[in-house]
Order: structure tokens, then sequence, then C-alpha cells
């Protein structure tokens, strides 16, 4: 019979990792203990094997186990990614706005499809750093548009820096809807990039109301940088689907939940 030293040795320890990070592509998360029961090897082990993923940036090491992290492919590639549930999303998303207000809109897909599905008539000043949000409202019936300058990172798809702090200070807005890299009903949101971040920051600070829209990969995957507290969160659009118990933590949080 062999024991669990000699099922260590079964497979190498690369073979494994590979496995385990397979499964943390599917699942956006695993625990230790679950996958020493499925690979057949120790806890140290798999802790080792964690530990390893981390420091090649493929996961997070929480307490019990690891999360996924996020990568952000440039905006080019992510225009055409989940494009209908983006609009879903977005068009529940847009229903939150009342007219006559002030919006912070940062850059990403899905604050693209956002500013698409915002009503025309509705007299909002929409202030944003993304081009993308821009020329889906520039033209429109009923809306101003305050563009927010600077470096524009083709990653994130919209300014940073500097100059972009500069132009946010002194604006004050009714909701902002800030990109969302990662985000948990413990610790808040997330972000990968630590410019974007302060800007993102900066922006909710200055917000009466804050929403977050998120597919369901965001709220099991890690970043970072933390980026605002749940406190700070008034509303979290997620998608049909997702998992009841994640619902009922934000819920918990003390945080509107809106499903489409």
């Amino acid at each position: 019979m062999l024991t669990m030293e000699k099922l260590d040795d079964a497979i190498l320890p690369h073979e494994r990792q590979e496995q385990i990070w397979e499964r943390l592509r599917q699942r956006g998360r695993v625990i230790a203990a679950d996958l020493a029961v499925e690979l057949r090897v120790s806890q140290d082990s798999i802790r080792r094997d964690l530990r390893e993923l981390a420091a090649r940036g493929l996961c997070k090491r929480v307490y019990g186990g690891a999360l996924l992290m996020t990568r952000i492919a440039p905006i080019s590639e992510r225009r055409g990614e989940q494009v209908e549930r983006k609009r879903a999303l977005a068009a529940l998303a847009a229903s939150l706005v009342s007219p006559g207000q002030i919006l912070f809109i940062d850059a990403g897909s899905t604050n693209s499809a956002i500013a698409a599905a915002l009503p025309e008539g509705s007299h909002l000043t929409v202030v944003t750093n993304a081009p993308d949000v821009a020329l889906a409202l520039i033209g429109r019936r009923g809306f101003e548009v305050l563009s927010i300058g600077g470096r524009i990172d083709p990653q994130i798809g919209g300014a940073v820096g500097s100059m972009a702090l500069r132009q946010v200070q002194g604006i004050r807005a009714d909701l902002c809807f800030p990109g969302v890299c990662a985000v948990d009903a413990q610790t808040g949101l997330w972000t990968l990039d630590p410019e974007e971040m302060v800007l993102k920051r900066m922006m909710i600070e200055a917000s009466g109301e804050t929403v977050l829209v998120a597919t369901q990969e965001k709220l099991i995957a890690a970043a970072t940088h933390h980026t605002a507290p749940v406190e700070s969160i008034s509303h979290l659009v997620i998608e049909r689907g997702t998992e009841p118990a994640i619902i009922e933590a934000w819920k918990a949080a003390g945080i509107s939940v809106h499903v489409t």
C-alpha cells in the first residue's frame, strides 16, 4: 500500500501544478484539502504547489486554498468577449440611473455597454476617462460628456496617471461605475494596475453611490490592489446563475443586489 509520501512522488510537481492550474481556470478557486484528496497527495505538497503558482502570478493564496489571479486582456480584445452577457448586465445597470444625474463611468468593456444602454433624453452628465464610453454617448440627445484626459493605457482602455487624477479632483457625481477586475463580499473591489486603482478610488470617494457591474468570473477572481471596501459599494449588478451563497453574502453585507 502506498504511503502519502510515496503518492507525492507518483506524479511530478510540475505535472501536478498543471492539474491545479486547470482546476483554478475552471472553478476560479481551489481548496487545499479537496485538492489533496483529488490528486492523492499530502496537503503539504498542495501548499507547496500553490506557493509556486502564486510566485508565478497565476493565483492568490488565501486561507485554506487559492483564488484565480485575474488577467485582463487589452480593451481591443475585451470588446468582442461575452458581448450578450455584458449587454444584459448593462441594461439592468442603466435602469439604476435617474434623469439629471452626474455619472462617473470608468474604462472597461462592460462600462462601454452601460454607456450605450443609457436612455436618451435623460439630461445626464457623464464624466469618463474612457474614449469608448465617450464615443458611445457623443451626439446622442440629452448627454453632456466630460472627457478626462491624460495618458491612455491600451490595456485598460482609459486615461490614468497624474493628469487624469487632477481633472477628477473637484468633480462630484451622483453615481460611479468603476471598472471591475475582481470583487468579493468580504473585502470589496480589487484592481490590477496601481495607477488605475488610485483613479477608481478617487471616483468612488467623490460619488454619492457606487455601482459594481460584474460577470460571474469577476466574483471568484483575485487582483493585486485593494481599491474600495465593501462599505463603499451601494449596488451590485450580477448575472442570473450566480451561486446563491455569493448573492447571500453580498446581501448580508448590506448591498443592494440586482440579478439579470
